[in-house]
């Protein structure tokens, strides 16, 4: 499904904000991040273009403080379940920033960042855990995945992404995995939040 880390399903969008992953470096966590551009409001191309550094800073105030910040997530599934990809996921796109997890700094090195079209604290779309859902058993299957975690726990107090509107849970009984693979403090009794 994944033919030199490009997903063959996704509409792929190619970014310039990647770099060669350490050598040997495992690919071994998914991290779920959440972005909309202007925060709250859905729909447009504004994050596409920033993760190709082509967001036009002067189309909104917020957009401002964005100038010069080069990132971008492998992957982006909008509010409608579609799904983009920027960055081959055997490249090491720049999602995380200053990270931690299980001990290991600098997670862009080992990491698939996946960014859902939301924000903080919010819900999410039923579309969009398809997605996701389709998504990570070809990422569980291509690459030696332990891990699925937010951004906000590997960069507590930093980032709230996803946050607690994120069904970690329904997460889990979609894809049927065990709970080792997320975070401790997020896999409790299923809820349904999503709209």
């Amino acid at each position: 499904m994944c033919s030199a880390g490009w997903y063959r399903f996704a509409h792929r969008l190619d970014s310039p904000n990647h770099g060669p992953r350490p050598e040997g470096a495992a690919i071994d966590l998914v991290v779920i991040h959440a972005i909309s551009l202007p925060p709250g409001e859905y729909g447009s191309d504004d994050v596409p273009a920033f993760f190709t550094n082509q967001l036009q800073h002067d189309r909104h105030p917020y957009f401002d403080h964005l100038r010069g910040v080069e990132v971008s997530a492998h992957f982006f599934i909008r509010r409608g379940g579609e799904l983009m990809q920027f960055v081959s996921c055997d490249r090491r796109a720049w999602h995380a920033g200053e990270s931690t997890h299980l001990g290991r700094t600098n997670c862009n090195d080992f990491s698939i960042g996946i960014e859902l079209e939301g924000l903080d604290g919010h819900t999410f779309t039923q579309e969009q855990y398809e997605s996701l859902t389709a998504l990570l058993p070809v990422l569980i299957a291509q690459y030696p995945v332990k891990h699925v975690t937010g951004h906000e726990h590997i960069a507590p107090g930093r980032k709230n992404d996803p946050g607690n509107g994120f069904e970690w849970s329904f997460l889990q009984q979609g894809l049927g995995l065990e709970s080792k693979y997320f975070p401790e403090s997020v896999i409790h009794s299923v809820t349904h939040k999503h709209v």
